[in-house]
């Protein structure tokens, strides 16, 4: 096994799982986690339904870093930003001038909030949450507001529009698409899902972008369709993530919309790689929790002297919205086919078939979840 330092810079869930992975395959290896805020580890995907599941910042803190630290038998270096990357030297520079030599250098840095260029002196107050702190930030805004506006109607957006709403606030959501999760749902499933929500209490205002945001009295005018407008308290962007590619392309790291991976997650340039939502790997970006697991477990492998060649199966998503519980398991974009669609008691049931009846891909909503297991076993590897 490789007994040369590791560096990972990133501590959310794709720094720790190959971090976790890789102890288990070595425990001797020295492992040095570099992380720009506090460390800890902590479920991202809580972040969205916590209001209604009773959470607060803290309590969705599971693990402080100075405990990964120990539980891991590793370094962990928190509020520590990397300014540079100098591969010709194996070495990663700190903000302050510090150096730190790697023998392998992994990068999990995550992802950016999407933000829309709108006009407006309220535009620039708009909020983002990507991680705990932003989360803490919302909450205590929170207080006292009744009317939330979110600007995004995919799953991180309807997300929190649920669950604000299961806690009685006003929600309007604004989205360019004709109907929520535009992107992973078919137009029929898409009204379902709009109806439920609807009826959850989320205002949806659809096939529509906010043009301005002013703030007047301590309060946000959003402007859309020119003239119209809605008052709300807080306004939320939920618009996607941009993966963060800067450092790398910096350091000379080949990158497109994500860092540029092979299959066994390295880079460009040998002993760096790779993972999670800021990587792209076979021209595949996949911001969800499943591909990060997969591959921080084929990486730790690779690491430690097993080159494991990455394998995605399928991977429905779950979205977490109890008005309307949903899986769903696109298709390939480049798959011909057509969504056969089935109403079913307190759900709906589409199914993505090519003209052999092949099965590829799924959006169970409602009821209809339950049959999440069935189906699964039938649809292609994502990478086989």
């Amino acid at each position: 096994m490789n007994q040369s330092s590791v560096v990972v810079i990133g501590s959310g869930l794709a720094g720790y799982t190959v971090v976790r992975e890789l102890r288990r395959l070595d425990a001797a290896v020295p492992i040095t986690l570099l992380s720009a805020d506090h460390g800890g580890f902590y479920s991202k995907p809580m972040l969205s339904n916590a209001l209604a599941t009773g959470k607060t910042a803290d309590s969705i803190l599971s693990t402080s870093s100075e405990q990964m630290a120990g539980q891991l038998n590793i370094t962990v270096q928190p509020y520590t930003r990397v300014a540079t990357i100098d591969a010709t030297v194996d070495s990663v520079y700190f903000e302050n001038g510090t150096q730190l030599t790697y023998n392998r250098l992994v990068l999990a840095l995550g992802a950016d909030p999407i933000r829309l260029s709108i006009s407006g002196n309220g535009a620039n107050e708009m909020l983002s949450i990507n991680d705990l702190d932003d989360y803490r930030k919302f909450r205590e805004i929170l207080e006292n507001k009744r009317h939330i506006a979110i600007l995004g109607a995919g799953l991180i957006g309807c997300e929190f529009a649920n669950d604000l709403a299961a806690k009685g606030y006003q929600v309007s959501v604004f989205d360019l698409s004709a109907q929520p999760l535009g992107r992973l749902l078919p137009a029929e499933a898409g009204e379902f899902f709009r109806e439920k929500l609807t009826a959850a209490g989320v205002n949806f205002l659809l096939g529509t972008t906010v043009e301005k945001i002013d703030k007047e009295n301590g309060h946000y005018r959003l402007y859309y369709k020119g003239s119209e407008s809605v008052q709300a308290d807080i306004v939320l962007s939920a618009i996607g993530l941009k993966p963060r590619i800067d450092l790398a392309m910096a350091a000379g790291i080949q990158a497109s919309r994500g860092i540029s991976v092979d299959r066994y997650l390295q880079t460009s340039i040998q002993n760096i790689y790779a993972l999670g939502d800021c990587a792209e790997v076979a021209g595949k970006v996949l911001p969800f929790i499943l591909p990060i697991s997969h591959a921080g477990r084929a990486l730790a492998a690779t690491i430690a002297g097993n080159p494991t060649l990455l394998r995605y199966p399928a991977m429905p998503i779950m979205v977490k919205t109890p008005a309307c519980p949903a899986v769903i398991s696109p298709p390939d974009p480049n798959t011909e086919g057509e969504w056969k669609i089935e109403t079913v008691e307190n759900g709906m049931k589409a199914l993505y078939l090519d003209k052999a009846g092949n099965l590829h891909g799924f959006a169970l909503l409602g009821a209809a979840t339950s049959e999440r297991n069935t189906l699964a076993p039938r649809l292609p590897p994502v990478l086989a």
